[in-house]
C-alpha cells in the first residue's frame, strides 16, 4: 500500500488546505510525509496491483472490500553491505499505525488440524485447534466522491484458554508463552515473488485469511435483507447475485473448499446446490506462467492441517474427472493432465486447477498473457469451456502514480485539457493536439528536468555519488529475478564501459543507470546478480577515463515510496523480460504515464503499450514469443552467441576473469556457468538486439525536442492503463455490477430519505 497520508489528502481534496495549515504551524509537509513508514504487505506487482484496485473501486463507487493479513513484519528492509543484499525485519508498526482501527467486536474463530467424523447427519470437523482472527480496518477513500471503502486485514490471536483447557499439567507460564505459536500466523510476510515455497506456516496463512473472510462475508449476507431465513435456515439462492469474490492468484484458493464446507457441513445445503452457488461466486485471476511459481500443495500436509478440506477437494476432483471422462472416454492422459491431484513421488494439489474448476471466470492480466493461459498453460480447460477464459489488462491508479508523485506534470496536463482526466484517463488522448506545440514541449521537458534535479540531489545525499542531471536516467526497478533479465542490463553497462575506454574521445551520450529491487532471501542467483551489479558499479564509478559519462547506482530498499521518487525522474524505462514470461507488468505503465520512454521486449503489457502509442514510439527489440518457442524447439546454445559477438565475449570474459572482483576472481562463476549452460531466459540470444536498440535510444536522446515529442505521444496513449478502466471491465464482465460516478453527499449535508447508499446491490 505504501504511505497513506498524501494519498488521503489528495482523494479528499484537502492537500492544499493541509499544506497551508501545516506551513502556518512552521512545519514542512514534505518533511512530515517522509516520516510515515510504507505499509509493505506484499511482494511486488501482485500486491501493488491490489492496492491500485482498491483505489479504483472506491473511486468508481463500488461497494468493495479488500481482505488480507495484517503482517506484523512486511517485506524485509534491504540493506546493501559490501555490495551484498542483507535483510532486516520491517518493524513497520513500531510507532503504531494511525490509519487502522481494530474491530474486536468482529473477531472470528479459525480452525486447524483435528479430524473428521462422518455420521447420518453429515461430516463434522472436530478436535481442532482454534486461532482467533482480529480484524483491523483501514479506510480506502475514493477520489473526490465522498466514498470510503474498507480494507480489512486479519491479525492472529490465541484464545484466552489456549493450551490451558486440555489435560494441562499446570505449566501455566509455558502455556501463556505458547500463545506465540498461534499468533505467529500473522507475524511475517513470505518474501518470495514468483516462487512457491510449500511451507506449513504459509498454508496456515492462506487458510487463515480465507476462513476469516468467508465467515465475515456470510455474516454480512445474513444480516442483509437478502439473506432471508426460511424457518431458521438461510436461503442462499441469491448469494452469487449479492457477493462476488475475486481470487488474486491461487493464494486464497482454499476459499473454494472452505465455502463448500460451510454450505454443505454447516448450512446443510445439498452438494450440487452448494457447488453451483460456489462456482457462481468465485472468479480467478492468474498472474504468472512460470512453473516454479504455481502452487502445488502436498496432499499429506493438507490432510494434517485441513482434513475436511482435503476430502472436499477429492470430491470436487472426482466429479470433475467423471465429467471429463464422459466427454472424452478412454482419454486417460487428458484425465491425468486435468486432475486437481498430481500423482508422483509426493501427491500434490494443483491449486490453479482447483481455481479454474471452482470459478465461473478465469482471466489473465494482459492480452498476450491471457492468450498463453488459454493456448498453453491451461489449454485442456480452455478447450472444455472457452467462454470461461477472459482478459483483463492490468492498470495503475493515476491518483498515486501521477497526481501524488508528479504534481508538476499533472498540472501542465490540466492546463491543456482540464482536470477531468484524473477520473477518466482516456482523455489524455487530447494531448495529441499539442505534440507540435513548442511551448508545451518545453514545459514537459522542464518538468522532467526539475524531477531529475530533485532526484539527483536525493541520490547524492543518500549515496554520496555526484550525478549529472543532464545525463539520461536509465532506470530498471522491479523485483530481482532471472526472467526480468537485470543481467542483460548489466552486460549492456559493461559494453558501454568498454566502448568508452576503447575510444575516450568519441561522442558518448552520458547515462546514469539506476537498478533497484529486492531478491528473495533464499534466491541465490538473484543475490549474485545484485552483487555483480554493485561490483560493476564500483569499477565504472571510480574509473577516471569514464568520468561523468557513465554512472551506475543500485537503489537500496526499492519500495512504493522510493518508486514515487524515481519514476517521475526517469528518461528510459527498462522492461526487458524474455517474451512470454512477464504476465503484464505495471511499472511499465507508471513510467509511460510519467514521461519516460520504454525500451522493452514484446512481453506483457508492453505489447499493448506499443499498440496504443504506435510501435515506432517505443524502443521494441528482441525475440517475440514465437521466436522463443522456435529457439526452444531447436535448442538454445549460448556458446554460439558468445563466439559470434566480440563485445559480448569481452564482457563475459571480464566477469569470468575477476575483472570486477579482483579479490575473488571466481566470485561470479555461478552466474557465468548459468549463462552458458542453464539460462532458461536466453540473455545472450537478445543481447545483440538490445545493444543495437540502446544505440538508437542514445541517438534520439541527443535530439531533445524529438525525444520530448515522443514522450508526449506516450503520455497521450497511456489512458488505457488506468486501473479505473481495468476495474470497470471486472465489474461489467465478471462481477456484474455497475460502477457509479454519483458523488455521495458529504456527511454534513442531509441525504434524501429515498436515496439508497449503495446503487449496486453486489459487494465485490
Amino acid at each position: 500500500m505504501g504511505r497513506t497520508l498524501q494519498n488521503t489528502m489528495i482523494n479528499l481534496g484537502l492537500q492544499n488546505a493541509c499544506d497551508e495549515a501545516v506551513y502556518q504551524l512552521g512545519l514542512d509537509m514534505e518533511e512530515l510525509e517522509e516520516i510515515e513508514e510504507d505499509a509493505g504487505l506484499g511482494n511486488g506487482g501482485l500486491g501493488r496491483l491490489a492496492a491500485c484496485f482498491l483505489d479504483s473501486m472506491a473511486t468508481l463507487g463500488l461497494a468493495a472490500y479488500g481482505y488480507g493479513i495484517r503482517y506484523e513484519y512486511g517485506i524485509f528492509n534491504q540493506k546493501i553491505r559490501d555490495g551484498w543484499q542483507v535483510e532486516e525485519a520491517d518493524d513497520w508498526l513500531r510507532h503504531g499505525n494511525p490509519w487502522e482501527k481494530a474491530r474486536p467486536e468482529y473477531m472470528l474463530p479459525v480452525h486447524f488440524y483435528g479430524r473428521v467424523e462422518h455420521s447420518a447427519a453429515g461430516a463434522k470437523w472436530i478436535d481442532t485447534q482454534v486461532v482467533l482472527a482480529l480484524p483491523y480496518d483501514t479506510p480506502v477513500p475514493g477520489y473526490m466522491n465522498n466514498t470510503v471503502n474498507t480494507m480489512r486485514l486479519w491479525s492472529a490471536r490465541a484464545p484466552n484458554d489456549f493450551n490451558l483447557r486440555d489435560f494441562n499439567v499446570g505449566d501455566y507460564i509455558q502455556a501463556v508463552l505458547d500463545r506465540n505459536l498461534a499468533e505467529n500466523i500473522s507475524r511475517v510476510l513470505y518474501p518470495n515473488d514468483n516462487f512457491f515455497e510449500g511451507k506449513e506456516l504459509r498454508l496456515k496463512q492462506e487458510y487463515f485469511v480465507v476462513a476469516a473472510t468467508l465467515q465475515d462475508i456470510i455474516r454480512r449476507f445474513k444480516a442483509s435483507k437478502f439473506g432471508s431465513t426460511d424457518s431458521i435456515r438461510t436461503v442462499f439462492d441469491s448469494f452469487p447475485d449479492q457477493v462476488a469474490i475475486q481470487l488474486n492468484d491461487t493464494h486464497p484458493a482454499m476459499a473454494i473448499p472452505e465455502l463448500m464446507r460451510i454450505f454443505v457441513d454447516i448450512e446443510k445445503l445439498p452438494w450440487d446446490k452448494a457447488w453451483d452457488i460456489t462456482k457462481r461466486t468465485f472468479a480467478y485471476t492468474n498472474h504468472t506462467v512460470l512453473p516454479e511459481a504455481l502452487e502445488r500443495w502436498p496432499v499429506d500436509l493438507v490432510e494434517k492441517l485441513l482434513p475436511r478440506h482435503l476430502q472436499i477437494i477429492y470430491e470436487i476432483n472426482q466429479r470433475h474427472l467423471d465429467h471429463i471422462a464422459s466427454l472424452f472416454p478412454n482419454d486417460v492422459d487428458r484425465l491425468r493432465r486435468m486432475s486437481l491431484i498430481e500423482e508422483g513421488d509426493t501427491k500434490r494439489i494443483n491449486m490453479a486447477h482447483l481455481c479454474i474448476v471452482g470459478s465461473h471466470a478465469v482471466n489473465g492480466v494482459a492480452k498476450i498473457h491471457s492468450e498463453i493461459v488459454k493456448t498453453q498453460v491451461f489449454e485442456d480447460f480452455a478447450a472444455l469451456e472457452p467462454e470461461k477464459f477472459q482478459n483483463k489488462t492490468n492498470g495503475i491508479t493515476p491518483r498515486r502514480w501521477l497526481l501524488l508523485c508528479n504534481p508538476g506534470l499533472a498540472d501542465i496536463i490540466a492546463e491543456k485539457i482540464g482536470e477531468d482526466y484524473v477520473r477518466d484517463l482516456s482523455q489524455l488522448t487530447k494531448l495529441h493536439r499539442f505534440v507540435d506545440d513548442d511551448l508545451f514541449i518545453r514545459e514537459v521537458a522542464k518538468v522532467k528536468q526539475e524531477n531529475k534535479v530533485k532526484f539527483a540531489l536525493y541520490l547524492e545525499k543518500e549515496y554520496k555519488v555526484k550525478i549529472n542531471p543532464s545525463s539520461m536516467f536509465d532506470v530498471h526497478v522491479k523485483r530481482i529475478h532471472e526472467y526480468k533479465r537485470q543481467l542483460m542490463n548489466c552486460l549492456h553497462i559493461i559494453t558501454m564501459y568498454n566502448r568508452i575506454r576503447r575510444d575516450p574521445a568519441k561522442l558518448f551520450v552520458p547515462r546514469t543507470v539506476i537498478i533497484g529491487g529486492k531478491a528473495a532471501p533464499g534466491y541465490h542467483m538473484a543475490k549474485m546478480i545484485i552483487k555483480l551489479i554493485n561490483a560493476v558499479a564500483q569499477v565504472v564509478n571510480n574509473d577516471p577515463m569514464v568520468g561523468s559519462k557513465l554512472k551506475v547506482i543500485f537503489l537500496e530498499n526499492y519500495r512504493v515510496s522510493l518508486a514515487e521518487k524515481v519514476i517521475p525522474a526517469t528518461d528510459l524505462s527498462e522492461q526487458i523480460s524474455t517474451a512470454g514470461t512477464e504476465a503484464s507488468g505495471t511499472g511499465n505503465m507508471k513510467f509511460m504515464l510519467n514521461g519516460a520512454l520504454t525500451i522493452g521486449t514484446m512481453d506483457g503489457a508492453n505489447v499493448e503499450m506499443a499498440e496504443e502509442a504506435g510501435e515506432e514510439n517505443l524502443f521494441i527489440f528482441g525475440m517475440r514469443v514465437e521466436d522463443v518457442t522456435e529457439l526452444d524447439r531447436k535448442g538454445y546454445n549460448a556458446q554460439l552467441y558468445y563466439d559470434r559477438l566480440p563485445e559480448l565475449k569481452q564482457a563475459v570474459d571480464q566477469i569470468k576473469s575477476g575483472f570486477f572482483s579482483p579479490k575473488d576472481p571466481n566470485l561470479f562463476n555461478d552466474v557465468v556457468n548459468m549463462l552458458f549452460h542453464h539460462d532458461r531466459f536466453k540473455v545472450f540470444a537478445d543481447y545483440e538486439a538490445y545493444v543495437k536498440c540502446q544505440e538508437k535510444v542514445s541517438e534520439l536522446y541527443l535530439n531533445s525536442k524529438a525525444w520530448t515529442k515522443m514522450v508526449i505521444r506516450n503520455i497521450a496513449a497511456a489512458g488505457k492503463f488506468s486501473s479505473d478502466r481495468t476495474i470497470k471491465e471486472y465489474a461489467r464482465d465478471i462481477w456484474h455490477v455497475e460502477p457509479s460516478d454519483l458523488k455521495i453527499p458529504p456527511p454534513n449535508e442531509p441525504r434524501d430519505a429515498g436515496q439508497d447508499k449503495t446503487p449496486n446491490g453486489t459487494a465485490a
